[in-house]
């Protein structure tokens, strides 16, 4: 009798917590495996996504370029591979590709409103319509005012007619280096200038603002070698 009544029967609250042990267990070793699990399939990409190529191989009118990608200004033509057209711009006269642009506020917007300090290129593929030498003989001097014009530091400017489709434009030209650029004049916005050059299966149309004519040979030879460096390899 004494050893029966030394052994009492368990409480009810410690039968409670030996149930309620294993279960808090089990639980935070479940959770911590799926915590582990969800570290290992955790994408480990930032929001930018994977860093892009400095340049791209683009095929226009099936002329090849190596462009920087940064270059580019419509994100849509931002790949490789063929293209019917694409825009760019580059700082001149760095000639490299500009950075971020900046945000501009109400605020700010007068300050934003500097010297265009780029220039911008089109590429775009031709199709076997006139070169820009065929329309500078052939097209451009059935509406050029006829009156002579002398050479300024080896650049020629000559008007077009204002009855013509170039009313408001003069045509500027220099045999070497050799320059033929399409100028709008200045009013509300500095007038811009407009040169044209044909590499392989496309038509490269460079533009920039016709102050830059005061030092034209750095303007044509910053357009050579932006032609040199876009080339990809020939074949």
């Amino acid at each position: 009798m004494t050893l029966f009544s030394a052994i009492s029967p368990q409480s009810p609250r410690t039968r409670t917590r030996a149930h309620v042990v294993p279960i808090v267990l089990g639980g935070i070793a479940a959770v911590c495996a799926v915590a582990l699990v969800a570290y290992l399939l955790w994408p480990t990409w930032g929001p930018s996504g994977a860093s892009a190529p400095d340049k791209l191989p683009v095929s226009v009118g099936g002329t090849l370029f190596n462009l920087p990608t940064t270059a580019i200004r419509m994100k849509i033509q931002r790949h490789s591979g063929p293209q019917e057209r694409i825009d760019l711009d580059f700082l001149y006269p760095s000639l490299e590709p500009p950075g971020a642009p900046k945000h501009v506020t109400a605020d700010s917007v007068d300050a934003a409103m500097q010297p265009i300090d780029r220039i911008f290129l089109s590429i775009a593929a031709h199709r076997d319509a006139l070169s820009p030498e065929q329309r500078t003989a052939t097209i451009y001097p059935r509406y050029l005012d006829q009156a002579a014009a002398m050479p300024q530091d080896g650049l020629t400017m000559r008007t077009f007619r204002a009855d013509t489709p170039y009313g408001s434009e003069d045509l500027y030209s220099a045999a070497s280096p050799a320059l033929t650029a399409r100028c709008t004049r200045d009013g509300v916005t500095p007038g811009m200038c407009l040169a044209e050059r044909r590499v392989g299966g496309a038509d490269l149309t460079f533009r920039f603002p016709r102050s830059w004519l005061s030092q034209w040979r750095d303007a044509t030879e910053a357009m050579d070698r932006l032609t040199a460096q876009l080339r990809g390899p020939r074949t």
